[in-house]
């Protein structure tokens, strides 16, 4: 999966995370996240430079220190309108199964970390087969979606996350 972006679904001002398959007919995943998400998803994005780590930079950091790797990301059910996901790590340079974890996460929480640390994103297919949709996929404009973003971020600084 590709993420392509946030936007603010209106009239409700909600953040919506867009995800699309990297295929020939690519099926999207429309995905409501928290304002404080798609902010945190927006910074990395706009490389905006907050004078601390802010949450999902110190989990990439406590990841790595603890001697993982996050190799994975995947989205994979939605029970009662709530998407679920996992964490897929991996001992850092070492593929032994037997010491590979995964942890139960929020979507926009696995997205922030992948997109920070470079890690895949996948959907399984079941999910995609229940709520992924072709319609308009292939319309969605990066440079639209970027200047949405934009927009979402302006009103928004990292000192709003420091506590």
């Amino acid at each position: 999966m590709e993420l392509m972006g946030v936007q603010v679904e209106l009239p409700s001002n909600t953040p919506v995370m867009l995800l699309q398959e990297l295929t020939a007919s690519p099926r999207t995943l429309s995905i409501f996240i928290g304002g404080p998400e798609a902010a945190a998803i927006a910074f990395h994005l706009e490389n905006v430079e907050a004078p601390r780590p802010l949450t999902h930079d110190l989990m990439g950091l406590i990841i790595g220190e603890m001697g993982f790797c996050l190799e994975r990301i995947v989205i994979n059910a939605l029970r009662d309108t709530t998407f679920f996901a996992e964490l897929h790590l991996l001992p850092d340079g070492d593929e032994d199964e037997a010491e590979s974890r995964v942890i139960s996460a929020r979507p926009s929480d696995a997205v922030a970390l992948a997109i920070r640390l470079d890690a895949p994103i996948y959907a399984s297919e079941e999910l995609l087969s229940e709520v992924g949709f072709v319609e308009g996929a292939e319309a969605a404009d990066p440079d639209e979606v970027v200047e949405e973003f934009r927009e979402f971020i302006q009103n928004v600084s990292p000192d709003d996350f420091d506590s």
